[in-house]
């Protein structure tokens, strides 16, 4: 198949040529040129191609770039281990993949629950050595593997139960990535920052390996911090991977930063991803900046759906169009009825059927065959309503964010969204719980802007019910110091109680 990375593997072919000295990533103050990168990926590709599969302790870091690289170049599976994950939950994955070999940063303190693997460090720095040329050529074939072969196997959060393996092909790793070069204008010319972990999609997939089969080059802050955004929009930065914790903290810093209004201002795209960034964020943002962020959709089965395009209207609150390539549909509750409606209202769950999608659940042919429909539709769990132009809302996940209360389908995205327009509301989540009259009630869960001085319920209903429907207020409210948020900053639903 052609390669993952053409610049790579011209660079690969020509060590001296002039692509070979473009710069490829950077961490902090050290960084690989194309050359470099292929200099250290190749020997390490030759060293793990009889592995079957590796896991890599995912920190952000150089050296989880090039040892995600050199799985793929060898055409080895990659388990991208996340290095803050408890270990009961790092034992499953370890357990479940079954890997022969963990890479790691040299004098990186490895968890008991990897004693067992066969341990090879990643010596990123003899790259600036000036014989690497001459020993990395020829030590393995530019991207090895055909379209199915699996390229990295990403654990699911385990939300329902343990994480589970999806197993992405390099298929959909190429297809993905080339729908989003189409959607967003994306170049070799473009240089992207981010501070993302470098163990899911978004951050990995999308930040790391979505520049290099550009042939642009990529700037990890290694950890996220609203100056090291200024300096690097500032410095020739032309895009901003984020989530919207991370916008949030933009925007809140905006008013007393004018470097940061000025350095974002010069960003030629701004995305959010991996949960909905709330409307009074966007809006704030744009105000500050001139710049609007887009959206897009996706998860780790499917990489990505849906996007707002580069040349497209960049509407707060949705999440674009599908991508080239991506079917999409709505389906009523029994999975098989489309939702036919183009009215921004009527709730269906999302399907999607694409060369962008996972091949199966590790060890787990039941969870495979239950997550598609008999036609090949993979069932997201996501609930969405469509504007009249084909652009799509997520209002929720089907199992924690669909209420249905007094007769509607109700999404709690929506009402999320409503009610951080409040000025007394810093965060909020919204869940149902039963209600005798209506079958469930619609509950928010607030953390006041002051909390001395908290919004009533009766505040945030009548705001909720101006600007969405009545039947969308919240009958119940709790104040909180904080949401419970994972690592990639989603709200934790299932932690929110009545106690």
């Amino acid at each position: 198949m052609s390669p993952l990375f053409p610049a790579l593997a011209e660079a690969q072919a020509d060590p001296d040529g002039p692509g070979a000295h473009r710069p490829a990533l950077r961490f902090g103050d050290r960084s690989l040129t194309y050359g470099e990168l292929a200099a250290t990926a190749s020997p390490l590709a030759a060293r793990v191609a009889e592995a079957g599969r590796i896991a890599v302790w995912a920190t952000p870091t150089l050296e989880t770039a090039v040892a995600v690289v050199a799985a793929l170049l060898a055409g080895v599976p990659a388990v991208p281990l996340n290095p803050k994950s408890g270990e009961s939950e790092l034992g499953h994955i370890v357990s479940d993949s079954a890997p022969t070999l963990v890479l790691a940063a040299p004098g990186t303190q490895l968890p008991p629950t990897l004693a067992a693997l066969e341990r090879v460090d990643i010596d990123v720095d003899v790259a600036v050595d000036a014989d690497i040329n001459v020993r990395g050529r020829g030590t393995a074939s530019p991207d090895t593997g055909t379209p199915e072969t699996p390229a990295l196997i990403v654990y699911t959060s385990g939300t329902t139960g343990p994480p589970k393996g999806a197993v992405i092909p390099r298929r959909a790793i190429a297809t993905t990535l080339d729908a989003l070069a189409d959607a967003w204008q994306w170049t070799g010319d473009d240089v992207l920052v981010h501070g993302l972990p470098l163990f899911h999609v978004h951050g990995l997939i999308l930040g790391i390996l979505g520049p290099l089969r550009r042939g642009g080059s990529v700037r990890h802050l290694g950890r996220f911090e609203t100056a090291g955004v200024a300096r690097e929009l500032s410095e020739g930065a032309t895009m901003l991977f984020g989530v919207p914790t991370m916008y949030h903290r933009i925007a809140e810093t905006l008013p007393d930063d004018p470097a940061l209004a000025k350095a974002m201002a010069r960003a030629r795209l701004l995305v959010s991803g991996s949960a909905a960034l709330p409307v009074h964020d966007h809006e704030r943002i744009a105000q500050a900046t001139g710049r609007r962020v887009i959206e897009r959709y996706g998860m780790t089965e499917t990489l990505m759906n849906t996007s707002v395009r580069a040349d497209g209207e960049p509407r707060a609150g949705t999440v674009g169009v599908p991508l080239p390539g991506v079917e999409l549909r709505l389906t009523e509750e029994d999975g098989t009825t489309a939702v036919e409606a183009y009215d921004g209202e009527t709730v269906g769950e999302i399907q999607v059927r694409g060369p962008n999608l996972f091949t199966e659940y590790l060890n787990r042919p039941e969870a495979t065959a239950a997550a598609f429909t008999e036609d090949g539709w993979f069932r997201t769990g996501d609930m969405a309503v469509r504007d009249p132009d084909g652009y799509l809302r997520i209002v929720g996940r089907k199992a924690t964010d669909l209420i249905k209360s007094g007769g509607y389908k109700i999404g709690a995205g929506e009402i999320e969204n409503a009610l951080l327009e409040y000025p007394g509301v810093r965060e909020a989540a919204v869940t149902g719980e039963p209600d005798v009259d209506l079958g469930e009630r619609i509950v928010a869960w607030i953390v006041p802007a002051d909390p001395q001085s908290p919004p009533t319920v009766e505040e945030l209903a009548d705001h909720v019910a101006s600007r969405l429907a009545p039947h969308k207020r919240p009958r119940v409210v709790h104040h909180l110091d904080a949401l419970p948020r994972n690592d990639m900053g989603k709200i934790m639903k299932r932690a929110l109680t009545h106690d």
